[in-house]
C-alpha cells in the first residue's frame, strides 16, 4: 500500500483521531484518470453527473462497497471483521445465528419485542464490521430491528466539471460462427479523462454500539486511504489524494461540520493557466491548521 497512515505506536496514549468516544469529521479526496469512477446503470453505465453543473458524482453506496471489499480481504474472516452486505449474501442466513445464540423464537415476517431486537442488533453488530459502522435495516423473512450507524458518508462530487466520453471498442473473436457475418464484436467503454472528487465523512459517537473500538476506527481510516488500490481495473483506477480528519474534544462537537469541511474545500484550487485539469498536480492544495477551539486536524494522506 502507498499510504502507511497508521504506524505501530508503542505508546499507551490513544491518538485522538482513533478515539471512538469523540466526534470526527473528515474530508476525502480521490481522483481518477481515463476511467469510470461510478457508472449509472440507468444511463448505459455512463459516469454519474450533475446535469446542471456537469460535476461528476460518486454515490455513498459505491464508496461503502469499496470499504467493505477492503475489510473483507484484510480481515481474512477474523471474528468481528465479517461483512454483512457482501456479494451473494442471503440476509436470513446472516440473521438466523443471532436468533439461535440468544434463544429468541424465529417467526417469519413478525418483529420480536423491542428488548429482543436490541439484543439481536447488538449480537450482529459485534460480528459485522460494516453494521457497527454504517448501520442497516435488519429485515428479511426474519426481522432483527434497525441500526443507525455512527459513520455517515456523503455523495462524492468532483471539484470541477467532468467530460464524459464514450469509446467504441472491438473484439476480433466471435461468440459463435454465423456464415457471411463479420465476426468482429462491437462494444463501448464509458470514461472521463480526469476528475478530482471530494467526499465528506462524519463519525458520531453517540450512535456507536458498545462493541465499536478504536481498532474499528483505525481500520476505517486505513480503508478510506487504501481500498482504491484493491479495486483497480483498466477502466477504474482511483487514487486517494487526501484524507483529513478533524477531531473534536468531546462526543457532540465543537463546531458545525460544514465549517470544517469548508476549511479544506476552499483550499483546493486549480492552478493558474490550467483550463482542463488532467492530473492531480494541476491543483494546488494548501491545508493549514484550523483555528477552531477544541478541534485538531490530522492529515492522514496529503
Amino acid at each position: 500500500m502507498t499510504t502507511p497512515i497508521i504506524s505501530e505506536n508503542k505508546s499507551t496514549t490513544l491518538d485522538a483521531y482513533l478515539d471512538p468516544k469523540k466526534r470526527h469529521d473528515a474530508v476525502l479526496l480521490i481522483d481518477i484518470t481515463d476511467g469510470n469512477p461510478n457508472g449509472d446503470p440507468d444511463a448505459g453505465n455512463q459516469p454519474r453527473i450533475d446535469p446542471e453543473t456537469r460535476q461528476g458524482l460518486m454515490t455513498d453506496s459505491c464508496i461503502k462497497r469499496k470499504l467493505r471489499n477492503y475489510v473483507q480481504v484484510v480481515g481474512e474472516g477474523e471474528e468481528g471483521l465479517h461483512i454483512l452486505i457482501e456479494d451473494g449474501a442471503v440476509l436470513r442466513d446472516r440473521f438466523e445465528p443471532a436468533f439461535d445464540a440468544l434463544k429468541i423464537t424465529k417467526v417469519k415476517k413478525t418483529s420480536p419485542k423491542r428488548e429482543e431486537q436490541l439484543q439481536l442488533s447488538a449480537w450482529l453488530q459485534a460480528r459485522y464490521w460494516d453494521l457497527r459502522l454504517f448501520g442497516g435495516v435488519l429485515e428479511s423473512e426474519l426481522r432483527a430491528g434497525q441500526v443507525w450507524g455512527p459513520v455517515q458518508i456523503s455523495i462524492a462530487r468532483s471539484i470541477d466539471p467532468i467530460l464524459p466520453m464514450t469509446m467504441t471498442i472491438t473484439r476480433c473473436a466471435s461468440s459463435n460462427l454465423q456464415e457471411g457475418k463479420d465476426q468482429k464484436t462491437m462494444g463501448k467503454k464509458e470514461l472521463i479523462p480526469y476528475g478530482l472528487y471530494r467526499a465528506y465523512i462524519t463519525y458520531s459517537p453517540h450512535r456507536a454500539p458498545e462493541s465499536l473500538t478504536s481498532e474499528d476506527l483505525k481500520l476505517l481510516w486505513t480503508a478510506l486511504a487504501d481500498c482504491w488500490d484493491m479495486d483497480r481495473s483498466s477502466g477504474r483506477s482511483l487514487n486517494c489524494r487526501g484524507l483529513y480528519v478533524f477531531t473534536h474534544d468531546n462526543k457532540y462537537g465543537n463546531a458545525p461540520a460544514h465549517r470544517l469541511f469548508e476549511h479544506i474545500t476552499t483550499r483546493i484550487q486549480r492552478k493558474e493557466g490550467v483550463d482542463a485539469p488532467r492530473q492531480f498536480s494541476d491543483y494546488q492544495v494548501t491545508i493549514d491548521e484550523p483555528n477552531f477551539n477544541g478541534i485538531t486536524l490530522k492529515k492522514l494522506v496529503f
